[in-house]
């Protein structure tokens, strides 16, 4: 095994990270050089008849600004060589570009309230059944059809000759090194790319009305696709790497570090803003039970994650974000941590992917709302809001298994927590209740980990994702937490499904 220099990037929706890494004869070491906050921005502005309108958008400036000071971070502290760069983001967004590749206005945040109703759009043009029997993905707001439908009918007079779409991590691949593809993980979450043949659909963007030359070229993971630009190395003193298309939507990278020993009795869930939660599969289920169950078929490396989006951490999140502005301050992590162990177990349940909790304006309401529609008793305080959410999670996480066993006909014996939320170990521990079944946890980086090494499958270094398993086990600890009380969350599952109107 040759040895070889990793940077990867890893850009979530609420904060991003650069990692320096390694890979070789050694085994596998990585560590971060720079993170950075960042979050969508609102505007409430007046459109063409006087209404006020509110819109979000990405600062993609400041996260192509940080990509630079991670790279310049990793040549003072590593060295000038580096063999290759691979990025991953969240799966939804993207940016219009001109032919000299300036940007048609701002990039859009996925939770803009434009797209509210663009689903039911997307469905007159074309029968849901189909769409999905092409994609094998479910109707979100965000997916990237919605996106560029909305464009067509609202900014199509924008499209001059050459101008081109590209979504987030093409987007900084295209600065960093003109790069102008996407790999098929995250085309793959558009709901535009044949989930069989890996290509756009023609039908559905003929469908939709969307121009095939503005899409970028669809490449599997591991692929190079150029370089960083020589004035970009230069200036970050380092060399000039190969530009490697990893699985750059973050949760087919987080899957791929998941130590999974056996796929077909594993679930696997990405934790963090979103919990996506499934089993990695052969080949697409694309049958009526997995459309009805609004289970997503999504590319991975060699295999299909069939999985299920679900609200995560963003209802904590954002009752952070709440508190903070009514305090002065930022509540600090470990003082909710305390709260929330000290809160009353079970007093109310909320589903978290009610739709009146993807973008309010304030969470905390949208929570006390949603018991008092249901009939349950409000949350008293703080502590009881946040236990109110983590239960609910782990609740939601029994019934999304049951659901995707019974779509593939599979079972679960074991479950394996990565990705940031995997620190959390409460929902953890709630999560191993509920289910009843061991849960791992880690790796915590696990996004950046799948990110190098699909990197070092791209530049020769391993063979296969099979030979980063041992490599992934031996560098990071995973932590076990055994199911404990099984009784009184069978009670509570009970009155969560009822409120979920299962």
């Amino acid at each position: 095994m040759k040895k070889a220099r990793l940077f990867a990037v890893d850009l979530g929706a609420s904060g991003g990270k650069c990692f320096a890494g390694t890979i070789g004869r050694g085994g596998f070491s990585m560590r971060e050089v720079h993170r950075f906050p960042h979050e969508g921005v609102t505007f409430r502005v007046a459109d063409a008849k006087g209404r006020l309108a509110e819109r979000a958008h990405w600062d993609d400036t400041l996260l192509y600004r940080n990509i630079l000071l991670g790279l310049e971070e990793f040549g003072r502290s590593e060295g000038r060589s580096l063999d290759s760069i691979g990025i991953d983001t969240w799966g939804a967004d993207g940016q219009m570009m001109t032919a000299d590749g300036d940007p048609l206005g701002k990039m859009y945040c996925y939770r803009d309230h434009r797209l509210d109703r663009m689903v039911d759009e997307v469905k007159k043009r074309m029968a849901p059944e189909r769409i999905y029997g092409i994609t094998g993905v479910h109707f979100q707001p965000f997916n990237v059809s919605n996106q560029l439908l909305w464009f067509m009918q609202n900014r199509g007079g924008w499209l001059n000759p050459g101008c081109f779409y590209l979504p987030v991590p093409s987007l900084f691949y295209y600065y960093l090194g003109g790069a102008r593809c996407v790999d098929s993980s995250w085309a793959s979450v558009t709901q535009l790319m044949d989930a069989r043949r890996h290509c756009w659909s023609g039908e559905i963007l003929r469908a939709l009305g969307i121009p095939k030359r503005i899409m970028p070229r669809i490449v599997e993971p591991g692929a190079k696709v150029g370089r960083l630009h020589a004035g970009l190395a230069s200036a970050a003193g380092v060399s000039r790497a190969a530009l490697v298309a990893v699985a750059s939507h973050d949760t087919a990278s987080a899957f791929a570090a998941a130590p999974v020993s056996d796929p077909a009795e594993a679930l696997v869930i990405s934790s963090g803003t979103w919990s996506l939660v499934g089993k990695l599969v052969a080949n697409p289920i694309t049958s009526e039970a997995a459309m009805a169950c609004n289970i997503s078929n999504e590319g991975g490396i060699g295999n299909t994650r069939f999985l299920k989006n679900c609200m995560g951490t963003w209802l904590v999140q954002e009752l952070r974000r709440v508190w903070r502005t009514k305090d002065g301050r930022e509540p600090a992590w470990s003082v909710l941590d305390q709260m929330t162990e000290k809160a009353p177990a079970f007093t109310a349940f909320v589903d978290p992917d009610d739709t009146g909790f993807y973008n309010p304006a304030d969470m905390e309401k949208a929570i006390a709302a949603f018991c008092r529609r249901t009939r349950q008793k409000v949350p008293a305080d703080r502590g009881t809001f946040l236990r109110v959410v983590y239960e609910s999670l782990a609740l939601k996480y029994r019934l999304v298994n049951e659901q995707i066993c019974a779509a593939c006909n599979g079972r679960t014996k074991v479950v394996h927590i990565v990705g940031g939320g995997s620190r959390n170990m409460l929902l953890n521990q709630f999560a191993a209740d509920c289910l009843g079944l061991p849960v791992l946890a880690g790796p915590e980086e696990a996004t950046a980990v799948g990110n190098m090494m699909v990197q070092a499958m791209g530049m020769g270094v391993i063979r296969s994702m099979a030979d980063a398993q041992p490599l992934i086990r031996k560098a990071f600890p995973i932590r076990t937490y055994k199911p404990r009380d099984p009784g009184a969350w069978e009670q509570a599952y009970a009155r969560f499904r009822g409120i979920c109107g299962v």
